[in-house]
């Protein structure tokens, strides 16, 4: 789906975590940061269990310069993730916050 067919489900009252993701996601790939980051701050109010949200959310902070909002967003993201069982994910965090930690020392 493209994004403005999104936007009109969440203005038809559709509005999920899932849909949030989604537009998160099409919008950091377009390199709308900060609408990438609304999207994916409410995809994780509505489901904080998401890991692909949280993992998302990460390279978009990440993209958007601050670096400790992104660490932290990993870490969350890992301990969910392995409460999930989602090792992939894990894995691929796991990668994202050591590269982030080593730029900081």
């Amino acid at each position: 789906m493209d994004k403005e067919t999104l936007e009109k489900m969440i203005e038809q009252g559709q509005d999920n975590a899932l849909l949030r993701f989604t537009l998160g996601s099409l919008c950091l790939k377009k390199g709308k940061i900060e609408d990438a980051l609304s999207h994916l701050e409410q995809a994780l109010k509505m489901n904080a269990r998401h890991s692909a949200s949280w993992k998302t959310y990460g390279k978009a902070l990440t993209q958007a310069g601050r670096t400790q909002d992104a660490i932290e967003a990993y870490r969350q993201g890992i301990e969910v993730a392995q409460s999930l069982g989602d090792i992939q994910t894990v894995k691929e965090m796991r990668v994202f916050l050591r590269r982030l930690e080593a730029g900081q020392q």
